[in-house]
């Protein structure tokens, strides 16, 4: 039976592995699974009796007692279905998607990404990666290409977030291969802005780990593609992105003045455009306000303060990073009590946000001006 589960999440054993370490991490479960183990355990031959740890971790993974995920598969006869069978449930379920059940899927994806600014990525992180499996399946079992391409562009946006969410935990490598999935679906999807949009996400994990070169050239390819094919908001989007990138850099000239192409391109209106970015009037000022402080820009202070001053109180991870360049700034200006102040405050979020991300910056600060 546990092959059954595995398959029925349509997953290689390697994905399985990792999906086991990644739920056991993210809710403090001692036990351990390799390939070698689950291999053994589907060939019926464990090395010696599973550990109590590693059974629990299971049960708990796929909802059901150990004794019946190990238990041999039924046979034809008993359970009355065949591989063809199955395969022809699979493709049913996936037919009766259509518009409105597309919709419902953003909606409860836009839902994940409230609790996950609010709350942070600690708490919604299971509930998005079980959402993705939920659509890489239908996706995977839909013929029809009015289904299949929105299927696609969906979970290259639900790939997005979970690479945003992993950057933000400290998780580098897991992040860039949610990104890579993102670049496949988008692909899949036909869609310019959502390949784009992917491929300048993962951008930032080349910024967290030192690559900004590498990271500028990817976000100069997304840009291109986008140019023509984009709506305003991505292309305002990427272009602070680029701003960022440069500002990481160190090319401060080069950084300010796409942050100005971004400013321009911004539209009245930002909302009801797919791929999803957060970016409006607050945003971008936020954005700016982090290359300066990063160029130690006499003007980072008053841009950053009023960011914060006008930033909606839902966005708990971006007034964490506020909190954190302002500290940047007021440290480089000279003010290190309010420095401290603010630095102080951007640690509290982020323990409650479950930011690893922000926590090394505070960390490195503190350092700095204690």
């Amino acid at each position: 039976m546990l092959e059954h589960h595995i398959r029925q999440l349509c997953m290689t054993h390697e994905e399985f592995v990792q999906h086991a370490q990644d739920f056991a991490q993210d809710n403090r479960e001692p036990g351990t699974l390799s390939l070698r183990h689950l291999q053994r355990l589907l060939s019926g031959q464990p090395l010696g009796a599973l550990r109590p740890a590693t059974a629990r971790l299971l049960e708990r993974l796929l909802g059901e007692p150990i004794t019946t995920l190990l238990a041999p598969p039924k046979t034809v006869a008993d359970n009355g279905e065949n591989p063809a069978s199955e395969l022809r449930q699979l493709l049913n379920i996936a037919r009766r998607v259509d518009r409105s059940v597309i919709t419902l899927l953003h909606q409860q994806l836009d839902d994940i990404r409230q609790l996950d600014r609010q709350l942070g990525a600690i708490v919604v992180r299971d509930e998005l990666n079980t959402k993705i499996r939920q659509v890489e399946r239908l996706a995977a079992y839909s013929l029809a290409p009015g289904t299949r391409e929105p299927l696609a562009a969906l979970l290259s946006e639900m790939h997005t977030l979970a690479g945003w969410q992993a950057l933000d935990l400290g998780d580098l490598p897991h992040s860039w291969q949610h990104y890579e999935h993102s670049r496949a679906a988008a692909a899949q999807s036909n869609s310019i802005p959502h390949e784009s949009h992917a491929a300048a996400e993962q951008a930032f994990v080349l910024i967290d780990a030192g690559a900004t070169r590498d990271a500028i050239d990817l976000l100069d390819g997304a840009r291109r593609r986008a140019d023509t094919a984009a709506p305003r908001i991505l292309r305002a989007w990427l272009a602070a992105a680029h701003g960022e990138a440069l500002a990481a850099h160190g090319d401060p000239t080069a950084s300010l003045h796409a942050f100005d192409r971004a400013a321009d391109l911004l539209p009245a209106d930002t909302t009801d455009d797919r791929p999803y970015v957060a970016l409006d009037p607050v945003h971008l000022a936020r954005w700016r306000g982090h290359a300066l402080a990063r160029f130690g820009h006499p003007d980072a202070i008053t841009v950053l303060t009023d960011a914060l001053n006008r930033l909606d109180p839902s966005f708990v991870r971006a007034e964490t990073a506020l909190h954190v360049d302002l500290a940047t700034a007021l440290a480089t200006n000279g003010d290190q009590d309010e420095a401290r102040s603010h630095a102080d405050h951007a640690a509290q979020l982020a323990t409650q946000v479950g930011s690893a991300r922000q926590r090394r910056r505070v960390t490195n600060l503190l350092a700095a001006v204690r």
